[in-house]
């Protein structure tokens, strides 16, 4: 059975779930952005530690593309005028984006996660099925795999490349053998990094 057709076995019986890919893609967001600057955005020192990392050319374009204007960025950075809530947000994303761009270039998030060829442990949740019948749940337990090779993994999400990250999510996968259509779709994954 393919793991399109398990999931439809499981979707038929209303299991709740997403694809293993997107679960990845989520928890490799959740791992740079708790990496990164630990004060809000709504603090003084939160937003101007962002300012302060977006001041070189490529934060600045990030922040155009988020529609901040040039002239709106220098009264903040004089203190002449605070950004609103909407402002706030586009400053996180440019964050976001650059620092992403960052961990990625340099090889931290790779290096963090492939830490010296140990790997990292992904535990994987399997689909909820608190609302299949009694009769039709199967016995899916959580697992725990340890990852070693992150390279591709995180190439493949920096990207955006979908169809690889669902290749690597297979590689994943594989190691569980005759159960491994039923972790192609997941509640939920945890990365230890």
């Amino acid at each position: 059975m393919s793991a399109r057709e398990e999931w439809g076995w499981f979707a038929k019986h209303n299991a709740r779930g997403i694809p293993g890919s997107r679960a990845l893609a989520a928890e490799l967001e959740r791992i740079v952005r708790e990496t990164g600057i630990k004060s809000p955005i709504t603090t003084s020192r939160g937003l101007g530690a962002r300012l302060h990392y977006l001041d070189t050319e490529a934060g600045r374009e990030a922040l155009r593309n988020a529609g901040v204007r040039p002239g709106t960025l220098r009264r903040w950075q004089q203190g002449k005028a605070k950004p609103s809530k909407g402002s706030r947000e586009k400053v996180e994303r440019a964050y976001r984006e650059i620092r992403t761009r960052n961990m990625l270039r340099s090889g931290a998030l790779t290096k963090r996660l492939q830490q010296e060829g140990r790997g990292t442990r992904v535990e994987i949740y399997p689909v909820n099925q608190a609302n299949v019948p009694a009769q039709h749940q199967r016995d899916v337990p959580q697992r725990s795999i340890r990852v070693r090779d992150w390279a591709s993994i995180t190439h493949a999400w920096a990207a955006g490349d979908d169809a690889q990250l669902d290749q690597a999510w297979g590689d994943i996968i594989a190691d569980i053998a005759s159960e491994y259509v039923a972790y192609a779709y997941v509640s939920g994954i945890g990365i230890g990094a």
